[in-house]
């Protein structure tokens, strides 16, 4: 999909990382995208995962509302064996802090330039307090109106820094949200129990930099910063590995 990317890793790609990771200990990593966003954001950093050696899976998340959201991806996790590490991305961060990680072998969470709600908060109450408006339009649909960020403005407002043609693609592949995504709270902090990472995007459109960084503080987290738009996890994918590694090392060593 991304011109500026290595190829997707293969099946025995995964393979191997996996063999390798049984041996090391390694956890498996669980990503989690947002709204705006498919699996395939993901392709980058799932390329430079596996070449660390780290099993990867990445969640199709349903953009249906955070009780649904959440209950998808316990079923996701309850079939993996052995260690996980979360990782949310926008929307996807109000997810991974709503699951029971006490059901799962959940050693860090990572959020990458990320919604974090406390308990009875909503992704929108968070949302409002971003100064610039998303260039949003809405859909009636059978299960309720979904929203989408509008083709024409969708680079400027979340991957600024991705080549035109990239942009196009992600532009064209978005998955709407539900309403209910941004309307229904969540009801568990999981940051509490599991070591936290945060990455801030500073040159964020989509989530305010100053209001990640207020998020951020909420949790205890360990935060690094860095140049870059919403959709940092294709621009900047060295970075967001990285970050991943790093926590899910650190979860390995402590246990």
């Amino acid at each position: 999909m991304f011109n500026n990317s290595p190829r997707l890793g293969s099946a025995t790609d995964s393979a191997a990382a996996e063999n390798q990771a049984e041996n090391q200990g390694l956890p498996t990593i669980v990503l989690v995208h947002g709204a705006w966003a498919d699996s395939s954001s993901w392709e980058p950093v799932i390329n430079e995962l596996l070449h660390a050696g780290f099993p990867v899976r990445a969640v199709a998340n349903p953009l249906r509302g955070v009780e649904h959201d959440t209950a998808y991806l316990a079923s996701y996790l309850a079939a993996i064996e052995g260690p996980v590490v979360l990782v949310g991305h926008s929307y996807g961060g109000a997810i991974i802090t709503n699951v029971d990680t006490s059901a799962f072998d959940v050693r860090a969470l990572v959020y990458v330039a990320a919604f974090i709600p406390v308990a009875g908060e909503t992704v929108g109450q968070l949302a409002a307090q971003s100064s610039t408006p998303l260039p949003l339009a809405t859909v009636e649909t059978p299960s309720g109106p979904e929203v989408h960020i509008s083709p024409e403005g969708f680079r400027e407002a979340f991957a600024a820094d991705v080549d035109q043609r990239t942009a196009g693609v992600l532009g064209i592949v978005q998955r709407p949200a539900n309403v209910r995504a941004v309307a229904e709270p969540i009801t568990r902090e999981a940051f509490r129990t599991v070591p936290a990472y945060v990455l801030v995007t500073t040159a964020d459109r989509a989530i305010d930099p100053d209001l990640q960084r207020m998020m951020a503080r909420r949790t205890g987290a360990a935060v690094i910063e860095v140049e870059a738009p919403h959709a940092v996890m294709v621009s900047r994918p060295s970075t967001v590995a990285g970050l991943i590694r790093q926590a899910a090392t650190s979860a390995v060593t402590v246990r």
